[in-house]
């Protein structure tokens, strides 16, 4: 959720750190990020709203981004802003418009090198052990999907229980 409680819709997540520092492309409109775009769907109490760059196309009275820029879940924003080119641009959809996302990409992995560098580091084996339990899981997922299930609660009920003993030391 994003601090306006509007559902984020985030565009990139690592392994490393989960939905803490899920990154996104966010847009600038009159220098400052606009709050989430209203979808009208007809009479209900359910209104849907996104943060999703695409959506600010300036198509059926929504605000039209000026710029673009990394957001991260953690609260972190890029200083630098990438304009985006509506001449080149035109009247398309933004999600049909070939915008270069790279800026904003390279900008957000900056910031998780960073957040990286002040982590606690993992030790080298169980780093390993990580990144071969993955590669197990992901071949069993296509093999055997149940068992990859199975796994993965295994998984999650072992690190609830480490995370419980380890909070509490």
């Amino acid at each position: 959720m994003g601090e306006d409680g509007a559902l984020v819709d985030w565009d990139w997540w690592t392994v490393d750190f989960g939905d803490a520092h899920a990154g996104a492309a966010g847009v600038l409109v009159g220098g400052s990020e606009p709050g989430p775009v209203y979808f009208d769907v007809g009479s209900g109490s359910d209104v849907p709203s996104t943060t999703h760059w695409s959506a600010y196309d300036g198509r059926a009275r929504r605000p039209r981004a000026e710029a673009l820029r990394a957001l991260c879940a953690c609260g972190w924003r890029s200083a630098a802003q990438y304009p985006l080119d509506w001449a080149t641009i035109g009247d398309q959809p933004l999600y049909e418009a070939d915008v270069d996302l790279t800026g904003p990409l390279a900008d957000w992995t900056a910031h998780l090198s960073v957040v990286r560098d002040a982590a606690v580091p993992l030790p080298e084996p169980l780093a390993a052990l990580l990144v071969e339990m993955a590669d197990q899981l992901t071949a069993t997922a296509a093999d055997a999907p149940l068992a990859a299930l199975r796994a993965a609660g295994v998984l999650e009920r072992i690190a609830a229980r480490v995370s419980r003993e380890t909070a509490g030391a």
